[in-house]
C-alpha cells in the first residue's frame, strides 16, 4: 500500500508516546495481511473483480472524510484525481492481485517494500531531485534483491512473473507518490484517499463486471475481500493519517519495514507458505536498502 501526505506532526501526549509504536505495529500487521487476503480471494474472484470490490469498500469507509472536504474538490480537479488514482491504486492493486494468483503472499509483500526506493528513483529521474551517491548505491542493492527474488522457484513454480508484477506495482506507487506531492499538495490527505479510490473504482468497474466469476466464490473468499477493502484499505488509511498528524510522515513511514515481515509471517502461519532462503535473502537486501536510503536521506 502506498500513501503520502505532508501533514506536520503535532506534539505527542504521554499516552501517544507509548501508543504510537503499538499503532505502527498494528498497521504493519494489517497491511501485511492484505497480501494474505489477496492470496485467498484472487483465485476465486480473479484480479479485476477482487480489486473492484476492494476499491469500492475502501472508498465507502473513507467517504465521510471526502464529504466533509467536498468544497476543496471542484469539478476541474477530478480528471487529475482519476489519473493519479489509476497510477496509485487501480493498476498497482490489479498487479498485486494478479501476482497473488501465481506466487505466495510473502512475495508481493516483499516487492511492496520497493516503493520507497522507486519513489526516490522517480523523483531523481523526472522531478529533478538529488539522491546522491549513497542513495544510488542503496537503490542498486534493493534492485539486486528483486533479481534474487525473481530468479527463484517455489514448489517447482516460476515466481518471476509475480515478482515483476509486484515490482511494477511498487514503481507505480513511486510515480503516484511523486504526483500526489506535486499536484495535490494542500488538499486534506484523508479526503484525497477516498477521492482517488472512488475514481479508481469507477475505472475498474467495467473490467470487474466483465470478469465477474461464473461460480459463486466461497465464504472464505468473500470474507477476505471484505477485510481487504474495509480493514486493509479503509480503516488502515485512517490509522495511517492519524499517525502522520501525530508524528509526521517520515516517522510514520517506518511501517514500511513491518509490512513484508507480517506479510510473510501471516502467509506462513495461516496458509503454510513457509519462506524460502531466497525470499529471506531478497527481503534482507530490499529492507536493508530501504533503511540505508532513509538514513542517507
Amino acid at each position: 500500500m502506498a500513501v503520502n501526505a505532508c501533514d506536520a506532526p503535532i506534539a505527542p501526549s504521554t499516552t501517544a508516546r507509548w501508543a504510537t509504536p503499538v499503532e505502527i505495529g498494528v498497521l504493519g500487521a494489517i497491511w501485511g495481511a492484505s497480501f494474505l487476503f489477496m492470496r485467498v480471494a484472487a483465485p476465486e474472484f480473479g484480479p479485476a473483480a477482487l480489486v473492484e470490490l476492494r476499491l469500492a469498500l475502501g472508498a465507502l469507509v473513507l467517504l465521510p472524510f471526502l464529504w466533509k472536504a467536498r468544497a476543496s474538490f471542484p469539478l476541474r480537479l477530478w480528471p487529475k484525481l482519476a489519473v493519479i488514482g489509476a497510477i496509485n491504486s487501480a493498476i498497482p492493486f490489479l498487479l498485486f492481485a494478479w501476482g497473488a494468483e501465481r506466487a505466495p503472499a510473502g512475495v508481493g509483500a516483499i516487492c511492496n517494500a520497493m516503493t520507497v526506493l522507486f519513489t526516490a528513483l522517480v523523483g531523481a529521474l523526472f522531478f529533478g531531485e538529488k539522491i546522491g551517491l549513497a542513495r544510488s548505491v542503496t537503490l542498486g542493492v534493493g534492485f539486486g534483491g528483486v533479481v534474487v527474488l525473481a530468479s527463484g522457484r517455489i514448489a517447482g513454480a516460476d515466481i518471476g512473473p509475480a515478482v515483476m508484477a509486484g515490482s511494477a506495482a511498487a514503481l507505480l506507487y513511486g510515480i503516484g507518490i511523486n504526483l500526489v506531492r506535486r499536484h495535490l499538495t494542500g488538499l486534506p490527505a484523508t479526503a484525497v484517499a477516498p477521492a482517488t479510490l472512488l475514481c479508481s473504482a469507477i475505472l475498474v468497474l467495467p473490467f470487474g463486471i466483465a470478469q465477474w466469476p461464473a461460480t459463486m466464490p466461497s465464504a472464505h473468499a468473500w470474507l477476505s475481500v471484505a477485510l481487504l477493502g474495509v480493514m486493509c484499505t479503509g480503516i488502515a488509511f485512517v490509522m495511517y493519517y492519524r499517525l502522520i498528524a501525530r508524528i509526521g510522515a517520515g516517522r510514520a513511514s517506518t511501517v514500511t519495514y513491518l509490512v513484508p515481515l507480517f506479510g510473510v509471517a501471516w502467509a506462513w502461519m495461516l496458509l503454510g507458505e513457509a519462506p524460502t532462503l531466497r525470499m529471506v535473502i531478497a527481503a534482507t537486501l530490499i529492507l536493508g536498502s530501504v533503511a540505508m536510503s532513509q538514513r542517507a536521506k
